[in-house]
């Protein structure tokens, strides 16, 4: 498969007195269709890659590409939820979810039927007219999620998307994601601190060093699709899981 996402000798370096070096000599792929996962310790440099790659911030040397596209030169290649979620407060709920599509060139009939077809399955139905800050914090990180996959991008970043959800929702928003992935095979790049998550979602995942980051260990995660919470019980998810926590904590000490 042709990679999807290429990123070769990356780093940047915030200004400032002293320059905050936030990632050095990054190098990563990912394949059309996979479904890759990075973990690390907090201000290791994770959002830092995924706004480079969204081309939201050019990095100080190094080469990031999207499908073929250089990231580095071009906003919006690939689609981007920042942590968070960060919705537009003066516009309602369906108008939110429906914004990465208009500009990407959707037109807003199409775009507000199919973001509707979506409001219940992500627990979000009845809420279409609701202002933000009307919404629970969970129900703006879903808004914001769904706004992500209505942009018509063959790659999406996805930083800590599901941090703000329940247990439950959390768990139904795993199978949702499997789901949609499994049937559209768009390249998912994720950001979470969860390794449970990392390794029920993800067919690779990477783990970053303390900052300045790099990328130090890369696990595959073997599990039949689709994976149910009952993976996460078995022996053989329990060992990679321990592998990947010490690799973790190496990297973070």
């Amino acid at each position: 498969m042709e990679p999807a996402i290429e990123v070769e000798n990356l780093a940047h370096a915030y200004p400032g007195k002293p320059p905050v070096q936030a990632v050095m000599d990054v190098n990563m792929v990912a394949a059309e269709g996979e479904f890759v996962s990075l973990v690390g310790s907090s201000g290791c440099g994770k959002s830092t890659l995924l706004k480079v790659l969204a081309g939201l911030i050019r990095p100080t040397s190094g080469h990031a590409s999207v499908d073929g596209q250089d990231a580095t030169q071009s906003i919006g290649v690939a689609a981007y939820m920042p942590q968070g979620g960060v919705l537009l407060p003066w516009l309602r709920a369906l108008a939110n979810a429906t914004l990465g599509a208009t500009i990407a060139g959707v037109g807003r009939k199409e775009a507000t039927s199919h973001a509707r077809e979506l409001f219940e399955r992500f627990g979000l139905g009845g809420f279409e007219s609701a202002w933000p800050s009307e919404l629970s914090g969970g129900m703006q990180q879903r808004v914001a999620l769904l706004r992500t996959f209505l942009t018509p991008r063959s790659t999406i970043l996805l930083d800590e998307p599901f941090g703000a959800l329940d247990a439950i929702t959390r768990r139904e928003m795993h199978a949702w994601l499997q789901d949609v992935w499994a049937n559209e095979r768009r390249t998912v790049l994720f950001v979470t601190h969860d390794v449970e998550e990392a390794l029920t979602l993800s067919d690779r995942v990477y783990v970053m060093s303390k900052r300045p980051g790099t990328l130090v260990a890369e696990f595959r995660s073997p599990f039949p699709r689709p994976r149910g919470r009952e993976i996460q019980t078995s022996p053989e998810f329990a060992t990679l899981k321990g592998q990947l926590l010490d690799a973790l904590e190496a990297a973070s000490s």
